[in-house]
């Protein structure tokens, strides 16, 4: 029971009229609701909780670990909104160019680039040569507005790759 808060669906006055003139039912019902105050509350305000951009701060760690985000403790309440915002999109793209690219953009303030050794195309010569090298691999590479974590950079690229691929990641630090 939280003191003060009331229910937004009190159960005496769904009763049927005859029963509602019943003052031992009523208190007992309104014992009932005071009781089940907070968890009607709480299942009014769960989509509240699960959106990134409505959730409160203290929520927000368990959200970046339901989504499968390590949160940087240097990272300010609405970076950490907009990260786990987009993670989805991130995990969409999981093991592409293009979601190496944005994984690694939100953890950096900068631009990332990133080229990668295969390709697909499709030839209408049969034996014609196929796009890309023979040998994978991946180049990161990262303009970054201020500082970076290389490392964590590194754990966000090992994260979003495939294991077999090599990766080179180059930063280049503008200073402030």
């Amino acid at each position: 029971m939280v003191d003060g808060l009331t229910t937004p669906v009190p159960i005496g006055t769904r009763l049927p009229a005859v029963l509602q003139e019943d003052d031992l039912l009523l208190r007992f019902a309104a014992a009932i609701d005071d009781t089940f105050a907070p968890v009607h509350l709480t299942l009014d305000a769960l989509a509240c909780y699960v959106d990134p951009h409505l959730a409160p701060a203290d929520f927000l760690e368990w959200l970046c670990a339901w989504v499968g985000v390590e949160p940087d403790q240097t990272w300010s309440t609405e970076r950490r909104r907009e990260v786990v915002a987009h993670a989805a999109a991130v995990h969409r793209w999981r093991g592409t160019r293009r979601g190496v690219a944005e994984a690694v953009r939100l953890v950096v303030d900068g631009d990332v680039e990133v080229t990668d050794s295969g390709g697909s195309t499709w030839s209408s010569t049969p034996g014609a040569a196929p796009p890309g090298g023979a040998v994978p691999s991946l180049r990161v590479h990262v303009r970054a507005h201020g500082p970076v974590d290389r490392r964590r950079v590194e754990r966000v690229v090992a994260a979003v790759t495939a294991a077999h691929v090599p990766v080179t990641i180059d930063i280049e630090e503008e200073s402030t």
